[in-house]
């Protein structure tokens, strides 16, 4: 014998859900950068040296001056002798008006008038020592340097950016269904 069945099937509605994610793109260009370094100034002075020699007092002591140092020299000398003859004289005529006092100063100016003075023998350095004048003075050298700052130009570049958004696609993937069936309600007449 066959029962009366009801038969229930169903089908669950089913979402479909489609995503397309988000992309971004970030670009960092480089920066615009100029350097540029300026020489430095550089000023060099420079004063020569100086060398002086002066062998004014060898040439002397050799006896080889100059004529006009000759000249001076021997007028200085005439009129030392003058003055010293002049004095001589002066003493020796004094000595003379006095003759009435004690001693002979005819006989001793007749001795002192008639010999020469000895001249002092010694040993003498022609040219003597440091008779040669040497001055020096050395040259001088001055420096000024100026630096020069570095030039910088500096230009930053904006990040680029490319956003593209993401999205969400919902829709029905799946509809609900539900059958119902009835086998065997009427039993059929065997």
């Amino acid at each position: 014998m066959e029962l009366p069945q009801i038969r229930i099937q169903s089908q669950m509605a089913k979402i479909s859900v489609s995503t397309q994610s988000a992309k971004q793109e970030i670009r960092q260009p480089k920066a615009d950068l100029s350097i540029q370094q300026p020489h430095a100034e550089i000023t060099m002075r420079t004063t020569p040296s100086k060398l002086t020699i002066d062998q004014t007092q060898a040439w002397e002591a050799m006896n080889l001056k100059s004529a006009k140092r000759s000249i001076e020299e021997f007028a200085q000398q005439g009129k030392q002798f003058v003055s010293e003859g002049t004095a001589r004289r002066a003493s020796q005529g004094t000595e003379l008006m006095k003759i009435e006092n004690k001693g002979n100063p005819i006989a001793s100016q007749a001795i002192q008038n008639g010999h020469k003075p000895q001249k002092a023998l010694g040993i003498k350095f022609i040219p003597s020592a440091f008779a040669v004048k040497i001055n020096y003075q050395p040259s001088e050298l001055t420096i000024d340097a100026k630096p020069n700052k570095p030039i910088i130009e500096a230009r930053a570049n904006k990040p680029e950016i490319n956003y593209i958004p993401g999205s969400v696609d919902i829709s029905l993937g799946q509809h609900q269904n539900l059958e119902i069936d009835f086998v065997n309600l009427f039993p059929s007449d065997k």
